[in-house]
């Protein structure tokens, strides 16, 4: 059965801040904290995984190996990733069961033609009204449990504005989306005025350098929002740290103090070693 916690949590009105993970390690840390739920990214499990951008190459395999194993090593709630569905009707109903059985606890599907693109990169192009009505509703009946939430988001606010982007939205809420959610708004005015036009629980975007305003969790919920991901911020963090790091080791030949790094035993323990050792104390031979 799919986590519950998520569904209670928008019912109850608790505004729910998700940071964006894209590999175990990030997955790891973001669990340790008091985080309602966990965003599985595309963008940054594609960049970590395939080193590639995220423009429509990867493959459902390719995520749902990666959500997976988030899934199995996490206790949060997650909300993932799915791109189009990877593809028509059947791939959408493929998708909703396999991310399911995989223990996500929410699932993004997006109306954007295949191959997607970036939400946040020019060049995006969206499918008829319809066609994404009925995806959503593939997705609603492939579901094994009504706690399994169905994310809808519409790309089309860059290309055909934000009256078209509320059209769509209200459209899917019609056709049976959980939450719904207005990709790359460019405004608070915008997303004040998707959010008080659609009759669902809102999504909100809240990518560091994207098109739409950074907004705090307080001021989010005042505009009647239930969500906001932050994909980019883990990712965007730890490259910044990566390039410093490396850059101090290339200069100086080794690891100056100027570098703050996580220690060793820390490490350890977020990977679980401790279980391991007490497991090694109790069962293994004298040596």
């Amino acid at each position: 059965m799919s986590d519950p916690r998520l569904k209670q949590a928008i019912a109850a009105g608790d505004f729910v801040v998700a940071p964006g993970v894209f590999d175990l390690i990030s997955a790891l840390m973001a669990n340790s904290m008091d985080f309602k739920a966990l965003y599985v990214t595309g963008y940054g499990t594609v960049a970590s995984y395939l080193g590639i951008p995220d423009a429509g190459i990867a493959t459902y395999r390719d995520m749902l190996e990666r959500i997976a194993q988030i899934c199995k090593r996490t206790e949060k709630p997650i909300i993932a990733d799915a791109d189009t569905g990877y593809g028509g009707l059947l791939n959408v109903r493929t998708t909703v069961e396999g991310y399911e059985a995989a223990g996500v606890t929410a699932i993004q599907i997006e109306d954007q033609e295949f191959p997607k693109k970036c939400g946040h990169t020019p060049f995006r192009r969206v499918i008829p009204i319809a066609d994404m009505q009925r995806k959503i509703e593939v997705a609603v009946k492939a579901r094994k449990s009504d706690d399994f939430l169905i994310i809808a988001r519409t790309d089309s606010r860059t290309s055909l504005g934000i009256d078209e982007a509320i059209k769509r939205g209200q459209a899917y809420a019609e056709a049976g989306a959980d939450v719904v959610f207005v990709e790359s708004p460019e405004s608070e005015q915008e997303m004040i005025d998707a959010a008080n036009a659609i009759k669902a629980p809102m999504f909100a975007n809240m990518v560091n350098g994207g098109r739409t305003p950074l907004l705090s969790a307080e001021r989010l919920k005042e505009m009647r929002y239930a969500i906001a991901i932050h994909p980019a911020v883990g990712f965007l963090a730890v490259t910044r740290a990566l390039e410093k790091a490396y850059g101090d080791l290339l200069a100086n030949g080794m690891t100056s103090s100027d570098i703050d790094l996580y220690s060793f035993a820390e490490m350890n323990k977020l990977l679980g070693f401790e279980d391991i050792w007490s497991f090694e104390k109790e069962w293994a031979e004298a040596v």
